[in-house]
């Protein structure tokens, strides 16, 4: 059996490898990410190193979830999502420019015998973008937002031909146990008219899926700019998910709520820039006024599964629960 460098070198075709530090395992003990550093690659003049990250993917038996959401369902949910990660990679993220920078495709292995994947991708922190947050400024989280915008205007209309057909970690479809789990009534009763309206909107594009501060990437040389990692639920679907995501991330309730015109002004700005650059045939006007009706839609969807996912979570608040609420007398659910 091939040793990991040895993978590595056959890979990227590398004449030496140097394994380095483990970066952080994967959820529920599904492998490691690990920088490592390779030198001779073909078309490289100098003899200087060459730093990657590769992100070694173990499936080969179902793990225990933290939150004791385990057995098959759940595995063959993050066995799929990592199928969806290395296509994400190998087959879209060339068309992501400086905007909604990701780490670049270097080279990938499937270890069919073995049951899982070997990626390479380039190293954000050799890339500048070595800061890690746990809380933003608005600054900060308006570079966030900007990422989002220049993503979502980057794959608008996208068919998402091999990742998920709808995007976000928290899909109906793919959470009928937390579904179940659920209390009856009104918000459950809702769940399936809810997930028609998002994935039935005009427009779609893909979404990052798990777009927490955690997945992104910071500089300390330009604070406007971030880079994304994690893309094991990129999919198509309504740019609010990723928007309502990000927002539930950082911020409390009280700020969510007193920033939140100020934020989706931010990111429609950002979006409307970005389509222009994209010299796009969108009715922008149209986009931003269908979106902005559904960011409630897209809390709401996020706190129905967190309602059967983990009940007792903080994210489910009052501007959570105040947004589902309206959401629901909408749709008639009281």
């Amino acid at each position: 059996m091939d040793s990991l460098s040895d993978i590595v070198l056959r890979i990227t075709g590398a004449s030496s490898v140097q394994l380095g530090e483990e970066i952080q395992s994967l959820w529920s003990g599904y492998g490691v990410i690990q920088r490592v550093s390779l030198r001779g690659l073909p078309g490289e003049a100098s003899g200087d190193p060459t730093h990657v990250v590769i992100k070694h993917v173990d499936i080969s038996r179902a793990r225990p979830n933290r939150r004791g959401w385990g057995g098959d369902a759940s595995h063959l949910r993050k066995v799929r999502s990592y199928q969806v990660e290395q296509a994400f990679y190998e087959r879209y993220s060339g068309r992501c420019d400086r905007s909604c920078q990701v780490p670049g495709f270097v080279a990938g292995h499937e270890k069919a015998d073995e049951s899982g994947w070997l990626m390479v991708l380039s190293d954000l922190d050799a890339q500048g973008f070595a800061r890690r947050r746990k809380d933003l400024d608005r600054r900060g989280l308006q570079a966030c937002l900007s990422w989002l915008a220049n993503f979502h205007a980057t794959f608008l209309g996208s068919s998402a031909d091999g990742l998920w057909p709808v995007g976000t970690y928290w899909h109906l479809e793919t959470r009928p146990d937390e579904l179940a789990a659920m209390p009856d009534g009104p918000l459950k009763q809702a769940a399936e008219e809810m997930d028609r309206r998002l994935n039935g909107a005009s427009f779609q594009t893909l979404v990052h899926g798990d777009a927490k501060v955690a997945n992104f990437c910071f500089s300390d040389c330009d604070p406007d700019r971030v880079a994304a990692v994690d893309f094991q639920y990129v999919g198509r679907g309504c740019g609010m998910k990723d928007v309502a995501y990000l927002i539930s991330s950082c911020l409390s309730e009280d700020e969510a709520a007193a920033q939140e015109e100020t934020l989706l002004n931010g990111y429609f700005a950002a979006l409307r820039d970005a389509i222009a650059v994209r010299e796009g045939n969108v009715d922008v006007a149209e986009l931003e006024r269908e979106w902005r009706e559904l960011y409630p839609f897209a809390w709401a969807d996020f706190c129905r599964f967190l309602t059967g996912w983990s009940p007792g979570h903080w994210k489910l608040n009052a501007y959570t629960l105040r947004l589902t609420q309206s959401v629901l007398q909408q749709l008639g659910h009281r």
